[in-house]
């Protein structure tokens, strides 16, 4: 299935992370320069075919690929389609680094925009992977490469069963700690140097009875103004800062 990746980071980050694209699409009219002329520069290095279209047909090729109006800056590019990792390969990441495993498993986060950022952040930290839910959530989608800069094309992601998933991350020594407004003890509070699975629940639901049952610890954000919470991608951003900060 063809895949669309727009907006100029998005497309330098694929062409830079060696992905395959079949070709790469520009706005007429657009101005070469910045970031866009070093994704000219790469597409010829790798001879990829190049192809002006009107701004109005760029538009509408990047919307229907979303299902709506999508800022594309001038560019996108066509590929077969995002190729999702496994745990495994997400293991042997963190194994092949040296490091103790740091894996956000993400529990059928349906907005894209909030999977993007959650990536990005992610990458920002040096997690050695992620873990969405292959039902019940967003996929990686042309708008989730956009909203994580690129980050996508750095960070393995694996699209399972989390449940299984899980299992079989305890059953190697990783600890799992969810995120839960209600949870009785805070962030700061946690264990989260070691080997690690942070997880976070999707929009409104929050965990799943599943996937909080395999939680080795639940943990919430200390709040001292009157909103009542934050939303699932500065909440998981915030715990992921406080991992790396621990290790």
């Amino acid at each position: 299935m063809s895949d669309v990746i727009y907006g100029r980071h998005p497309v330098l980050e694929a062409l830079q992370s060696g992905r395959v694209l079949d070709e790469l699409l520009l706005a007429e009219g657009v101005r070469v320069e910045g970031a866009l002329a070093e994704i000219v520069k790469l597409a010829r290095e790798r001879q990829l075919p190049l192809k002006y279209l009107p701004r109005p047909a760029l538009d509408r090729l990047v919307g229907r690929a979303e299902g709506g109006v999508a800022n594309h800056q001038g560019v996108a590019a066509r590929s077969a389609g995002f190729v999702y990792s496994d745990l495994a390969s997400i293991l042997a990441r963190a194994i092949r680094a040296g490091e103790p495993p740091l894996i956000l498993v993400l529990d059928a986060i349906q907005d894209v925009h909030n999977l993007g950022s959650l990536i990005r952040s992610a990458e920002a930290v040096g997690a050695h992977g992620a873990l969405i839910a292959e039902r019940g959530g967003a996929g990686v989608t042309a708008a989730v490469q956009k909203a994580s800069a690129g980050a996508v094309a750095h960070l393995p992601v694996a699209r399972t069963d989390l449940v299984t998933a899980l299992d079989q991350l305890r059953q190697r020594g990783v600890r799992v700690v969810g995120l839960d407004g209600d949870a009785p003890i805070t962030l700061g509070e946690a264990e989260l140097g070691g080997p690690l699975a942070l997880v976070v629940g999707s929009e409104g639901k929050g965990l799943s009875k599943a996937v909080a049952r395999r939680c080795d610890a639940l943990v919430r954000l200390p709040m001292r103004g009157r909103v009542g919470s934050l939303n699932a991608a500065v909440a998981g951003s915030v715990a992921l800062y406080e991992a790396l900060r621990q290790r």
